[in-house]
Parts: C-alpha cells; sequence; structure tokens
C-alpha cells in the first residue's frame, strides 16, 4: 500500500493507523502547490478531488476520504489492534466518532483557516471539541480504555487548534501528550517533520 500524504493535515489520521497496526505500506509526499508527489505522481490524476489523504491498495485501487481508509485499514490484517469488530455496537461507536470528527470539528476549523472575522464558526468548533472533550474527561481514548482509529483522526484535528488560537481544555491536553507518548504517533510525526 502507499499513503499519499502532506505533512500536518489530516492524512496524518491514516498515517498513524498503518503504523499503530504495524503495516507494510510506503509514504509518499505531495507538493500542495504543484501537487506532484516526491516519486513523480500527478496527484491530481490519481485523485481528481486533489487533497490528501489517499491510499493506493496493491491493487492499484485507490481509496479517498480519511475516515473511508481508517475503515477499510481497520477491516485488515492488523486491523483488531486500531478498531472493535465490524458488525459490533462498539464498531457503530467507532463509526459515529469518525463521522462527527470529520463532519464536525475538521470542517469547523476551515472557516478559521480563511480568516473569518465571524465570531460564529470559531464558537460552534469550540462547543464541538469541549463535546469530545466530555468523552476524554471520563477514559482515555473516544472508546474507553482502547486506541482506536477515530483516535488517530481527532488527534491529527486537534493539532491545528494552536494554529488557528482555539483554546484546548485541560483534559484535552492531557488526550494530546497522552497521544504523542504512542510510538506509533511519535514516529509518524517524526517522519512527517513534526517534532
Amino acid at each position: 500500500m502507499k499513503l499519499f500524504y502532506v505533512p500536518g493535515v489530516c492524512s496524518l489520521s491514516p498515517h498513524i493507523v498503518l503504523r499503530e497496526m504495524g503495516a507494510d505500506f510506503q509514504l509518499d509526499k505531495v507538493d500542495r502547490k504543484t501537487k506532484i508527489s516526491e516519486a513523480g505522481v500527478d496527484y491530481n490524476q490519481l485523485n481528481p478531488k486533489s487533497y490528501v489523504p489517499a491510499l493506493q491498495l496493491d491493487d492499484g485501487t485507490v481509496l479517498t476520504e480519511g475516515a473511508s481508509i481508517v475503515l477499510y485499514l481497520a477491516d485488515q490484517k492488523g486491523g483488531e489492534k486500531v478498531a472493535p469488530r465490524p458488525g459490533t455496537k462498539e464498531r457503530y461507536k467507532l463509526q459515529e466518532w469518525l463521522v462527527y470528527i470529520a463532519t464536525e470539528i475538521h470542517k469547523n476549523f476551515s472557516p478559521l483557516f480563511r480568516k473569518s472575522p465571524d465570531p460564529v464558526p470559531r464558537e460552534t468548533l469550540q462547543k464541538r471539541i469541549d463535546f469530545a472533550a466530555q468523552t476524554l474527561a471520563k477514559q482515555p481514548y473516544l472508546l474507553g480504555d482502547k486506541f482506536s482509529v477515530a483516535d488517530a483522526y481527532l488527534f491529527a484535528v486537534l493539532r491545528w487548534a494552536p494554529r488557528v488560537e482555539v483554546p484546548l481544555p485541560p483534559v484535552l491536553q492531557q488526550y494530546m501528550d497522552r497521544m504523542k507518548a504512542r510510538p506509533a504517533v511519535a514516529k509518524a510525526l517524526e517522519v512527517e517533520g513534526l517534532t
């Protein structure tokens, strides 16, 4: 498998998951401006959506959208390390978190990156982050005591909070520290030049 990524964006999530699983994979960094990867791939041809991540499978199939990629990975060898079994209530709770992170947290960062003067996006994002904090005040990870692909995604997007001056509650600061202490997370951050 090959993961196409840009350092520090949401592609960090499947990068962490691949490392947590102990998967055999390659990385190919995409230039944000030219959309040409380090290996010379025209990323716009590979993924017409033009944004990362994309996971190219051994048979050439290309998957896009981070939440979909991490769910695919969860169903592969090693997936039991990063997700509950398919068909279980816990698996549907995982999917619930992935959808929430994608639609309520990830997308609410966008107006802040564009420097929107409207205070509503900031207030909305803070409420969505606070909801995650309520869960993490009771348990170490989103699904309880065990790390999951949802934690990789939440960690990746919460890393943006300081950049747009959104304060994280102390419980989320502790969560971020706990995540950074995971060997797979630390290695992904190192490889992407984010340490």
